[in-house]
């Protein structure tokens, strides 16, 4: 299926890989930006769409700075997160939003590799909703942001000691794979056609 046998780590993004979060994702966006045009909140989900690795800090800001044209406080980009990530707490903890063929291929393989999750989600929430989920256990680490992805892998790498040759990052953003490329290591595609145009390797299936 996958040349990932000679893999010793597997960096796993969350959100479109391992929980199917797109549509509640959005309706969060949708609703705490109830408030403002629809059409302003439609070019910020296009953004969404195209930057799913990205955190929600970041688009809010986006939605601020680059469609409304006007500043925003610090304390108004946690609030509008912190409403959001309540959201998502109450929708996502549904075992039913899972994706299974990559939990069991997560489960039938949790001792082959060493496993961690490296995501745009905001970090306490992602600690919440794997915990709730009972995947916890599969993961030597979940970390997610505001420190941004590239960053979380960099991170990861020094921490355990990996060899960029020993590891690869799984996920279903450019996002991802600009994390995987700037660290020097392998990235494969996953759930966005759009991937397969990328000089990478695209899982159709875990399956």
């Amino acid at each position: 299926m996958i040349n990932i046998i000679n893999k010793l780590a597997i960096l796993w993004d969350f959100d479109g890989v391992i929980l199917d979060s797109m549509p509640v994702r959005e309706y969060g966006f949708k609703k705490v930006l109830e408030k403002y045009p629809t059409r302003e909140v439609n070019l910020l989900l296009d953004f969404h769409k195209v930057n799913g690795g990205l955190s929600r800090y970041v688009k809010f800001r986006y939605f601020f700075k680059e469609i409304r044209k006007e500043d925003v406080s610090e304390e108004k980009l946690s609030n509008l997160a912190k409403s959001y990530s309540d959201i998502m707490r109450k929708k996502l903890v549904s075992k039913n939003n899972l994706i299974l063929e990559t939990i069991n291929f997560i489960k039938e393989n949790k001792s082959n590799f060493n496993m961690h999750i490296v995501s745009g989600s905001d970090n306490n929430e992602l600690n919440f909703l794997c915990d709730k989920l009972i995947i916890s256990q599969y993961f030597k680490s979940i970390e997610g942001s505001p420190t941004p992805k590239i960053e979380l892998v960099r991170s990861l790498i020094k921490r355990y000691g990996y060899a960029p040759e020993n590891i690869c990052l799984i996920g279903d953003s450019m996002n991802d794979f600009e994390a995987a490329n700037l660290n020097s290591i392998d990235f494969y595609g996953y759930n966005n056609p759009d991937l397969k145009n990328l000089n990478a390797v695209y899982i159709k299936s875990f399956t």
